[in-house]
């Protein structure tokens, strides 16, 4: 992948997809490592949120963070239908990396 100049806005989602988690990262391969290891976040790794459902990336750290908080405030129906238009099929988006 080796992404330079961007941020990214993501969502994980566990095997069975009825969990979500929210991040941002200035390096999306590095940081889903680090929650595919449980070193990313408590929640992703009581959760098992490993599977990449969604992202978005920015080049502005302060849109990034914005659009962050913004998917944290939606309704769960919102954020399912989010996914669904970029991952129809619910795949992982990060499968090989």
């Amino acid at each position: 992948m080796a992404r330079t100049g961007y941020y990214s806005v993501y969502i994980l989602s566990n095997h069975a997809r009825t969990v979500f988690y929210i991040g941002m990262t200035n390096n999306l391969e590095r940081r889903i490592g680090e929650h595919r290891s449980n070193e990313g976040s408590s929640f992703t790794a009581k959760y098992k949120c490993h599977f990449l459902m969604y992202y978005e990336d920015f080049s502005d750290v302060n849109n990034a963070i914005a659009r962050e908080k913004q998917l944290k405030n939606w309704k769960r129906e919102w954020k399912i239908k989010l996914i669904y238009e970029m991952n129809p099929e619910l795949k992982d988006l990060a499968e090989g990396w």
